[in-house]
């Protein structure tokens, strides 16, 4: 047997090994418009106040509004529309269909605009799921969490 043969063929699974994390590190910060959540604990109003300026928004934390919400099984009507703008950031909720989350809200401070915006996260387990940002008003907008 040839002594090279083996160091190639750990240098190959070295590389495949790392060629995988390298991957996998890709897709994860693809997801969530790049900010992983899992580098802020979303489980506090601090981490969210983070992961939301850490995507460019100015979050009032006193503003803090919150309420439990099981999302539907089936994503139709306005929640498949819904889910389509998480889709275009990365996020999808049709996997946490039936199951419970908790929707927080903020108003930001740093919009341009005269009406009140607001920023929502949906947190599944100390993740964020999905989220947007909208306005108030009765002809307002609503698009992504990420600023830009």
């Amino acid at each position: 047997m040839h002594p090279t043969k083996p160091r190639t063929k750990k240098r190959a699974a070295l590389f495949l090994v790392l060629s995988a994390v390298v991957l996998s590190a890709l897709v994860i910060a693809h997801s969530s418009g790049g900010v992983l959540s899992m580098h802020y604990n979303v489980g506090t109003t601090a981490g969210r106040v983070d992961y939301l300026a850490a995507n460019g928004w100015e979050a009032d934390s006193a503003t803090e509004a919150s309420q439990d919400v099981v999302l539907p099984r089936t994503m139709e009507g306005v929640f498949a529309d819904y889910n389509a703008l998480q889709l275009q950031q990365g996020f999808d909720l049709s996997p946490y269909g039936g199951l419970c989350c908790t929707v927080y809200t903020y108003r930001l401070t740093n919009y341009a605009s005269a009406d009140t915006v607001c920023a929502t996260l949906y947190i599944y387990k100390n993740r964020v799921i999905a989220g947007d940002v909208h306005s108030t008003a009765l002809d307002g907008f609503m698009h992504g969490i990420r600023k830009g």
